[in-house]
């Protein structure tokens, strides 16, 4: 009679492990959220390093080959019926990722999967009042999106080997911009300035099949952070208040999770966007190297979750996904200058009825997944 209690546990233990991978391997997402993303058949990477492109560096006085080491973290919009792209190039200049200098290039597509590039870069470190904050690292890592009277906004890091700031640039035609400096300059008398900051995605919508940049109670709002996810409010898109708790301190909106892919960082990702179910905010999760981390999933890889925030309450976290919709899978996500692996995400656009996501892998070059919400389609499994 042991001996039958004992098979029949083991049945029942083996049945429930059986059921429980296979439900982890489905990774079904809930209905709030944006999904899956497939990588379209022999189209990526869409962006790769190119040595032929010369520029006169304000710097230096000299040409140099902007984009011959990496392009990649790429922000992405409509204008005009077409995709543009700015996307983080960086020279030979550095030994190693931010020892060198990073300018942002620009490239336009009109199916948002084969892209022609300008040969010169449209937002550096230039001769400018923001030198400061620039030179000699650079602009890196924007995030782009767009009002409905067309006016464009980037908000990027200002990096100058110190401190990483978040910057912002406006523009009406996505070629020439005017620079802003950095967005808490001014808030609480200026003290965040100096303070690091970096991944803004700013509030939109998409209204009239456009997607553009929305407000709340009369203010612009974005999430921003790093490590942890925290908040800020605008007037005017370019100086920007964050929001604080009732010590003073930087109100945390949401942080890493041990034992979960984001375990290390949660790092805001593309514009956030406004849906019937609430705000969808598509961030980078950094899987911890340590006992912290997710086992099932390699040390340092960054893959992409989601969190979903309350319309009427933007601060109020309603839910989250356990396991990553988008992870480092092919082998240009695995190897290049990131090689624990990387999908990098930070654009994102509704264009011809379906969410096209931009993301830059292994911190080498700059690809794109595709998501029509007329199919219905899994997410990256988490087994291979």
């Amino acid at each position: 009679m042991k001996n039958s209690y004992r098979l029949l546990f083991a049945l029942l233990f083996t049945f429930l492990v059986n059921a429980t991978s296979k439900a982890q391997t489905k990774n079904s997402l809930p209905d709030w959220a944006l999904g899956g993303f497939i990588r379209p058949t022999n189209i990526n990477p869409i962006i790769a390093p190119d040595t032929n492109s010369l520029f006169l560096d304000p710097m230096s006085g000299k040409k140099t080959r902007w984009e011959d080491n990496d392009t990649f973290n790429p922000a992405a919009v409509v204008k005009n019926g077409k995709v543009i792209l700015l996307y983080r190039s960086e020279d030979r200049s550095g030994v190693k990722i931010s020892t060198r200098t990073s300018r942002l290039g620009y490239a336009i597509s009109k199916d948002g999967l084969h892209f022609k590039r300008k040969t010169q870069p449209v937002l550096y470190p230039d001769n400018d009042d923001q030198k400061e904050f620039e030179w000699p690292g650079g602009c890196e890592d924007p995030r782009v999106a767009v009002t409905e009277d067309g006016t464009y906004v980037v908000l990027y890091t200002q990096w100058n080997r110190k401190v990483p700031r978040l910057g912002a640039a406006t523009s009406k035609d996505m070629i020439h911009w005017k620079k802003h400096g950095p967005i808490f300059h001014d808030a609480y008398e200026g003290r965040f300035l100096n303070m690091p900051t970096k991944s803004a995605s700013i509030l939109t919508q998409v209204k009239n099949n456009k997607q553009v940049i929305a407000k709340l109670n009369g203010q612009y709002f974005m999430y921003w952070g790093e490590r942890n996810v925290y908040a800020a409010t605008s007037a005017n898109m370019v100086d920007w208040t964050p929001l604080v708790d009732a010590q003073g301190k930087l109100l945390v909106l949401a942080a890493p999770r041990n034992g979960y892919f984001d375990s290390d960082f949660t790092e805001c990702g593309p514009p956030a966007v406004m849906t019937e179910k609430g705000i969808v905010l598509l961030y980078n999760g950094r899987n911890n190297n340590g006992e912290r981390g997710d086992k099932r999933f390699n040390g340092g890889t960054y893959s992409a979750g989601q969190m979903l925030f309350d319309k009427a309450d933007p601060t109020k976290l309603l839910g989250r996904l356990d396991v990553p919709f988008f992870r480092p899978m092919e082998p240009f996500e695995r190897k290049g200058q990131y090689a624990s692996g990387t999908v990098f995400i930070e654009g994102l656009v509704w264009f011809k009825q379906k969410w096209y996501l931009y993301y830059g892998s292994a911190d080498s070059r700059v690809c794109v997944a595709v998501y029509d919400p007329k199919k219905q389609t899994p997410p990256d499994p988490i087994t291979n």
